[in-house]
Parts: structure tokens; C-alpha cells; sequence
């Protein structure tokens, strides 16, 4: 079979390798109809993730449909079309008992991480009946790809634990498929604004598509103050600022425009260290929270899909086949050049 893997620091190539055999009874071996690209993925190639080994086969999002199943897994069968959860959980160890699936104690972040990934013509997927979920009959699989990862790390890292509640002021820095998505969740919980913080036009144009209320463009903290007081007025910040990039310079944002009160949701994947103003954020009593994605919430996103409550339709960009995937990753890693958002990689 054809797969894309890390070939070394800032290097991916197609390769060929075995079609994978199932060498655990919870293990099911998918093969793939569509797969995309994550920033993650980006930092891998980068070398921001030493704990990927060269020659690992990338991604970790996708949609395909089982070839075979282990004598142990229950909920499936050959032939079912499935997406694919970003985080693998065992479903028994406590963490998973208490829904922190990037804890398991046998799983976490694996694939396209410690386990070969959905960025090839087959997947040997660890416990399928927990890290497998059915496609929803008439679903846009297209649009579904975002559910693998990126809208339960909207809602489970920035929305809940940014604690969005009716009537709240939320602004989102980053305007990228993370963001958005986050912008998506937000609105579940009728949010009093909206608003968009980046430095791309075409991201804030799609954040307005997709309900912001505001969106500034801007790229600097001193900026972040002087938009802050301009939106609100004598309203000292936001209730909810979800930090959706993972760069120094954003964080610095965040710490400007969160209110008294208020909380900042880390949701970006940071390569380096920040500066935390706590001598000026502990007076203002304001919490933080940060987290890798569990993936738990994705049964209730299936189901708010199939009750056509959610439209995501703006956050594909492009589509390519399987044998032009190194093109996508160019294409993606140039966003601002190509207006890239999420990739739609379907295998021939």
C-alpha cells in the first residue's frame, strides 16, 4: 500500500508499505476513503515532535470503511463506513472512565504519532469499537472530515473548559480551521458576540460566514488593547478568549483582551514557552485552562450532524487525490498564499 511519512526533520515521502495485519482481537483494519491534513502534522515535519520516529506513517483524521474486524470488536463489521477519532481510548483505564481519552493509559494521541496514521491506503485501527463511530446515513463526508479532530477540540478545549455560557462575550484569536471550529461550538450556547482576532482577510471573511459578530485584523498585543476598548467600551475584556494559534505573540493577545472575571482557553499547540503576566492577571481573577482533545465529544457532534444543527461545510478548501497528498501538504503549508483551510485527500 502507498503511505505519506516523516522522513526526517522539515521532509515527508509516499512510500510503499505492507498492507497491515491484525495482531489484536479489539484492532480493525479500515480501509481509507479520505483523509486531511493537521497543523499537528506540520509540527511533526517541523521537528516539534521528537517522539515521532522517521518513517512513521502521518495523520490522524479520516473517514473509511472496515476490511476486517478481531474476534473481540462488537460494534462493527466488514463493509461499515466509519470515522476515525484522533485520540485512541481503551475505554476501561480510570482516565478514560472519567472521559480524559488523551490520558488512556493504553492509548492517547497515537496515531500518526507512536502508531502509523490515516495518511495511507489502509489503517490498523487500536480498540475499534471506542475509537471507531458510524457514518451517519446521508452525511457529507466531505464536511464530516472535520470531526475527528478539529470541532472536538473546538468545543472540548476551547468552548467547555473556556466555560461559553448564554449572553457571553467571546473572542477567538485565530481564524484557522481550530478557531473557527471553535466559533462553530461557541454559538451551541448562544453567545452574546463573537468576534475574530488574525492578521488574514480571508480567515476573518469566512469567520464572518460562519457567525462572527466582529473580526479585527490585527497581529500585535498593543494592537489586541486598543480593539479590545474599541469593541467594548468601558467593559473592561471578554468573559471567554480562546487562544487558537499557539505562538507567543497570540498568547500576549489573549492575556490583553480577557475581562475581570474572565478566562483564557489555550487551545493552540505551542513549540515554545510564553510569557505568563501573572503579576497583572492574578489581581484580575482570571483562570486558564489548556488541554490536549479527548475526542469524547464526538457522538454528540454526530448527532447534532444528523440533526442538520451543524454547517462546516465552509471549512474545506480543497480537494486532492491520494497520489497528489505531497502537493496538499504544500498547498496547506502556504495558507496564506492558497486561503487553505482544511483538505479534503480522497484515496483513489
Amino acid at each position: 500500500m502507498k503511505a505519506l511519512v516523516y522522513d526526517g526533520v522539515g521532509k515527508i515521502k509516499v512510500v510503499d508499505k505492507d498492507v497491515p495485519k491484525i495482531q489484536e482481537q479489539t484492532q480493525a483494519l479500515v480501509k481509507m476513503v479520505r483523509t486531511t491534513i493537521c497543523g499537528t502534522d506540520l509540527h511533526i515535519i517541523k521537528g516539534d515532535v521528537p517522539t515521532v520516529d522517521r518513517g512513521r506513517t502521518l495523520g490522524h483524521e479520516g473517514i473509511g470503511i472496515i476490511e476486517e474486524v478481531g474476534n473481540e470488536v462488537k460494534n462493527f463489521k466488514k463493509g461499515d463506513r466509519v470515522l476515525i477519532a484522533c485520540i485512541t481510548s481503551c475505554a476501561t483505564c480510570s482516565f478514560c472512565k472519567r472521559s480524559l481519552y488523551d490520558a488512556c493509559k493504553k492509548g492517547g494521541w497515537r496515531l500518526g504519532h507512536l502508531h502509523d496514521g490515516t495518511q495511507a491506503e489502509y489503517i490498523l485501527m487500536p480498540f475499534a469499537d471506542s475509537c471507531l463511530y458510524p457514518v451517519p446515513k446521508g452525511a457529507d463526508e466531505r464536511s464530516l472530515l472535520v470531526y475527528s479532530d478539529i470541532l472536538p477540540t473546538g468545543l472540548e478545549v476551547g468552548v467547555l473548559r473556556g466555560h461559553v455560557k448564554p449572553g457571553s462575550t467571546v473572542a477567538i484569536v485565530g481564524a484557522g480551521p481550530v478557531g473557527l471550529a471553535a466559533g462553530i461550538c461557541a454559538q451551541f450556547y448562544a453567545p452574546k458576540s463573537l468576534v475574530f482576532f488574525d492578521k488574514d482577510e480571508y480567515r476573518l471573511e469566512v469567520a464572518k460566514k460562519i457567525g462572527a459578530t466582529a473580526t479585527y485584523k490585527i497581529s500585535n498585543a498593543k494592537e489586541a488593547r486598543e480593539a479590545s476598548k474599541e469593541h467594548h467600551g468601558d467593559i473592561d475584556g471578554f468573559d471567554v478568549v480562546i487562544e487558537a494559534v499557539g505562538v507567543p505573540q497570540t498568547w500576549d493577545m489573549c492575556q490583553e483582551l480577557v475581562g475581570i472575571g474572565s478566562h483564557i482557553a489555550n487551545v493552540g499547540v505551542h513549540g515554545t514557552g510564553v510569557n505568563l503576566a501573572i503579576d497583572r492577571l492574578w489581581p484580575r481573577s482570571t483562570s486558564i485552562s489548556m488541554a490536549l482533545v479527548s475526542s469524547h465529544t464526538i457522538p454528540l457532534l454526530l448527532e447534532l450532524n444528523k440533526a442538520g444543527k451543524i454547517n462546516t461545510n465552509e471549512l474545506i478548501t480543497h480537494d486532492f487525490k491520494f497520489s497528489e497528498i505531497e502537493k496538499a501538504y504544500d498547498t496547506f503549508g502556504r495558507a496564506a498564499e492558497t486561503k487553505a483551510l482544511k483538505m479534503n485527500i480522497e484515496f483513489d
